[in-house]
Order: structure tokens, then C-alpha cells, then sequence
């Protein structure tokens, strides 16, 4: 039953994503903006990491399972993609990149924040 109340705190917050994508007029996934939500929630205390820890735990773990629909994709595409092969590479190597160094600016970001908070509140 933990699991099922986990999934649906999850689920309401990707529902919560969808309506923001269909209201706000902005080019962002919805997706994204659950993230946001689920970062906002998890940030300002409203919501618990025991909350949504062992599902959450579980969906990571399984992530490499949703991967395989888009890999028998890519193989049957393979005719269409194989005259562009280079730059899909290169746009694949630049974009990994540059989200992961925006991913490390604003993990740090927020750490330094917390760490500041933490000071603040034991002083």
C-alpha cells in the first residue's frame, strides 16, 4: 500500500507538470516542470523524501528497461539516420555535456544554499 500511495504522489505531481505545460504558454516539456514542482515540494519541506523514496528508488532502478522501446526505434529508423550519423553524434556529445555542467552549477548552487540554511538555523 506504500508503494501504491508513493506512486500516486508521483503520478499527481507529473498531472500537476501536464496542466502547467497545457496553461503556461512557455516551449518547456511537461516533464520538466514536474520535476520543478517535485524539486519545489522536496526543497521547501512540503513534501518528505520518505515520502516518495522507495518508489522513486524503484522507477530509478527500472530506468533502463524504458530505454528499450526508443533503442528498437532508433534500430528500425536506422535507414533515414545513418546520412546524418555525425552530427546526431555530435549534438548527442555538446547537449550530455552542457546538461551535465548546468546539472553540476546547480547542484552546487543549491548545496551551498542549504549549507547556509543549516548555519542560519543553528546559530
Amino acid at each position: 500500500m506504500k508503494y501504491l500511495k508513493q506512486f500516486g504522489i508521483i503520478l499527481a505531481i507529473s498531472f500537476a507538470g501536464e496542466l502547467l505545460n497545457k496553461i503556461l504558454p512557455l516551449p518547456i516539456p511537461a516533464s520538466i516542470y514536474g520535476l520543478v514542482i517535485l524539486f519545489a515540494l522536496l526543497h521547501f519541506g512540503i513534501l518528505k523524501v520518505d515520502h516518495v523514496k522507495e518508489t522513486s528508488t524503484f522507477l530509478i532502478e527500472i530506468m533502463p528497461l524504458m530505454f528499450i522501446p526508443a533503442a528498437v526505434g532508433l534500430l528500425e529508423s536506422w535507414g533515414i539516420i545513418k546520412n546524418n550519423v555525425v552530427p546526431y553524434i555530435v549534438m548527442t556529445v555538446v547537449s550530455t555535456i552542457v546538461v551535465m555542467a548546468v546539472s553540476g552549477i546547480v547542484t552546487q548552487l543549491v548545496s551551498k544554499s542549504g549549507c547556509k540554511t543549516e548555519r542560519r538555523e543553528q546559530a
